[in-house]
């Protein structure tokens, strides 16, 4: 994909950029999915969209009643409790949100030739030359604000020479803000908070005690070669535009280029059939569904690629859509076998009056150079194709229900596996764990036990686990196991685990978690985690 320097318009010989900041897209794509509008419904009580974190969930967005009760983006969800206790929650969707913002910087081309991601909730258009189609630059603005309204969006958009400027005025501006070519950007841009410059928290900070808190600060300190040669030797040795003021300086008044990287769109491959007369019965939409297959396949063979996700679209007379949908468990290009997945999907199909045009998508799909198709025929003819087998239960037994373990690099039990699709590549760790060994059967979760013992920290005499009591005739540990002091929080006890064998030769793997007198909590309490051969 091409890197593009902001572009010159032809005709005044400056670039124009707009800037569109969507202020509230998690809230606006939440409100969405609920189905109600801004202040309505659930929206109106306080409620906060969070994330997990280390330490504890963090506010992402919070709606206006929120607040107004002291919630804030970037809040800890325990602190803005303490200030509204029946605050309501629920879970942030970032990457739903990015995947709505490269499907938005598409649906912005409607205003320029090209567009650029603005993570994580801008985008950035390139319409030089463009603004007299829309009769000027202001009239522009009011069709995106306008445009953006109708799709639930709220939006605040600026143009300005470059991509730094316009931002800024998008974000710190007077709403529908237009910095003409000419202008003095100096002047225009010096009331703007020192935040206007996109630069990291901690830049901000330093700035501050230095007390620059405006762009009109930093432009006058700048102006002499002292001050500029000063602020140089504060941040040498920062590379990054982020972290170093006088490249943003330099991005925003377009002394310096600032490459922005276009998103381009791609078509998914796509086949259709208009019928001449609707069909109602199933033989004629097998034989149909069986064209549009073949279709889809010289489509894949153009492209080079394979299918791993098919939709089918229906449309009856009577103007209702039937969608069914398919997810291959590798990148196919065989129309047979789509339509025997196809036809258990079809069985319950209501075509009323009759359907009238049937619509084939590939949504997701992926290169596929070509293979021995002799050896490939003979596996499906044996029925030793283990992707065919898999597409094939799939569809029998739902996606859920067929999947493969793989390990995870975390040295909890309960964390070193995992489950995923049959067919999907394991995801490439830096050195394979050694682990001791590990009981035939993990417990999905660990489950607490009464245990008596000599002393807290020696080993178990007798424990009771699901109603029954049993005594221990062999011990085998301690294995000591420490907490991910990257992922979990510092109060989190570490486990010693013991390998025991009761009377009757039943053997378990149990837990206890913490020592006595550590600091963490009261006494140690006892897990059981597993069951051994």
């Amino acid at each position: 994909m091409p890197i593009l320097h902001q572009p010159v318009d032809p005709a005044s010989g400056r670039r124009r950029i707009m800037a569109i900041w969507c202020a509230q897209l998690a809230l606006d794509r939440w409100r969405h999915a609920e189905g109600c509008a801004p202040g309505e419904g659930v929206d109106a009580a306080p409620l906060v969209l969070v994330t997990e974190t280390a330490h504890g969930p963090r506010i992402d967005a919070a709606n206006p009643p929120a607040r107004a009760v002291g919630g804030a983006p970037g809040m800890m969800l325990a602190d803005a409790r303490t200030l509204y206790p029946k605050l309501e929650v629920r879970p942030s969707d970032q990457a739903g949100d990015l995947a709505f913002l490269e499907r938005f910087a598409v649906w912005t081309q409607r205003w320029g030739p090209w567009s650029a991601l603005d993570a994580p909730d801008g985008v950035l258009v390139d319409v030089s030359a463009v603004a007299h189609l829309f009769g000027g630059e202001r009239r522009l603005l009011a069709d995106v604000h306008d445009r953006c309204a109708a799709r639930g969006l709220a939006v605040r958009a600026a143009i300005a020479p470059t991509a730094g400027a316009a931002w800024a005025l998008a974000h710190y501006g007077p709403p529908g803000a237009v910095l003409a070519a000419g202008e003095d950007m100096r002047a225009c841009l010096s009331d703007l908070p020192m935040a206007a410059l996109r630069l990291d928290t901690h830049v901000l900070l330093v700035l501050k005690r230095l007390g620059l808190k405006r762009l009109g600060d930093i432009a006058d300190v700048e102006e002499g070669r002292a001050g500029r040669d000063a602020i140089q030797r504060r941040f040498r040795n920062r590379r990054s535009p982020a972290a170093n003021p006088l490249i943003r300086l330099d991005q925003i008044m377009g002394r310096v280029p600032e490459p922005l990287l276009p998103v381009v769109a791609i078509a998914a491959p796509l086949v259709q059939r208009r019928l001449l007369e609707p069909i109602r019965h199933r033989p004629l939409l097998d034989k149909v569904v069986e064209d549009l297959a073949a279709d889809m396949v010289r489509e894949l063979e153009a492209r080079g690629e394979g299918a791993r996700r098919l939709q089918l679209g229906m449309w009856r007379v009577d103007g209702e859509v039937v969608l069914r949908e398919l997810e291959l468990a590798v990148a196919t290009r065989d129309g047979a076998h789509v339509c025997r997945l196809f036809a258990d999907r079809l069985d319950d199909i209501d075509a009323g009056f009759g359907i009238e045009m049937l619509r084939l998508r590939a949504s997701w799909s992926e290169p596929l150079s070509l293979a021995q198709s002799d050896l490939e025929a003979a596996a499906e003819e044996h029925g030793t194709s283990l992707a065919a087998c898999i597409d094939r239960l799939t569809v029998r037994l739902g996606r859920e229900a067929v999947q493969r373990p793989v390990l995870k690099a975390s040295h909890i039990p309960e964390r070193a596996q995992g489950w995923q699709p049959p067919l999907e590549p394991e995801r490439a760790t830096q050195e394979v764990l050694a682990f001791h060994a590990r009981p035939l059967k993990l417990l999905d979760r660990p489950e607490r036990i009464s245990v008596l013992y000599a002393s807290p920290d020696g080993y178990p005499r007798r424990f009771s686990w699901r109603g029954d009591t049993h005594d221990v005739a062999r011990v085998e540990g301690p294995e000591r196991i420490a907490p991910e002091w990257w992922r979990e929080k510092g109060s989190t006890r570490l486990r010693d685990y013991y390998r025991i064998e009761d009377g009757e030769g039943r053997r378990y793997w149990i837990y206890r978690a913490g020592l006595a007198g550590d600091g963490r909590g009261g006494m140690p309490d006892w897990f059981m985690q597993g069951l051994c051969a």
